[in-house]
């Protein structure tokens, strides 16, 4: 990791679970994390606790709504004026909500569209052309994905969402695709883990299911997944990890 010692990441969905684990981390290994989530009181606490900590690295807690791209614009526009751009781009954030394909809402899917797609693709396009305007040729584009994204559970309530991660597989694949075509050796890896101990599985369902969802099955750590990222992040610069399959040992 010291090649990145110094150097700009945007983390989305950084105030809690896997952002968090994965902003604070990457700061304690030397880096410039700028964290976004709409509640950016939570980001701040975790910046000062890392500053507490002594971590070479610094967090930058902003505020974005990733449902607005125009939000999502000015805050590249800022990371640009004050930190020149972005060398790391971590697609992190995502939702769900309990809505059927027979029954759901469909503001609720568009709602789980523009985060889990749309945000994630504007972002993904707008750190390539910061890479791009600056001549960085090592950087990086991750998306964080799920089992979700190559499997369709017999969950009702999670269809919609396994589309949109679904696309997501797509998407990485085609980010590849299109970076190779332009000779560029900016890397673009999907990270798709099972389940995970964070707020996210709570927001989804009811309690009830929650539980039961935890008893049946054992569940990754947030700083698991802050460990997956920095394996990707630490391959060498000719080394490429499109995919990379995450699930805790039942």
């Amino acid at each position: 990791m010291d090649r990145w010692r110094g150097r700009v990441a945007l983390v989305t969905g950084a105030s809690v679970g896997i952002g968090a684990a994965i902003a604070v981390e990457l700061v304690r290994l030397g880096m410039k994390v700028v964290g976004c989530a709409r509640d950016v009181a939570k980001i701040q606490k975790l910046a000062a606790e890392c500053q507490s900590a002594g971590h070479p690295g610094v967090l930058v807690p902003f505020k974005c709504d990733l449902t607005k791209e125009e939000e999502i614009l000015s805050m590249f526009a800022a990371i640009k004026e004050q930190h020149k751009g972005v060398d790391v781009c971590i697609n992190n954030a995502g939702l769900s909500h309990p809505e059927p394909l027979l029954s759901g809402k469909t503001s609720g899917w568009k709602n789980i569209m523009d985060v889990n797609v749309l945000a994630l693709s504007i972002c993904a396009r707008e750190a390539y052309q910061s890479m791009k305007e600056r001549n960085v040729d090592d950087g990086h584009i991750i998306n964080i994905n799920s089992l979700c994204g190559h499997h369709v559970y017999d969950f009702a309530d999670l269809h919609f969402y396994t589309a949109t991660k679904y696309a997501v597989t797509a998407l990485t694949e085609g980010l590849r695709q299109e970076l190779r075509a332009e000779k560029t050796h900016i890397r673009a890896t999907s990270i798709s883990p099972g389940l995970v101990v964070t707020e996210f599985v709570s927001r989804a369902n009811n309690p009830d299911q929650v539980a039961g969802i935890y008893a049946a099955y054992k569940a990754l750590q947030p700083k698991d997944l802050a460990s997956a990222v920095t394996y990707v992040l630490s391959a060498p610069p000719h080394v490429q990890i499109g995919e990379l399959l995450v699930e805790a040992i039942q």
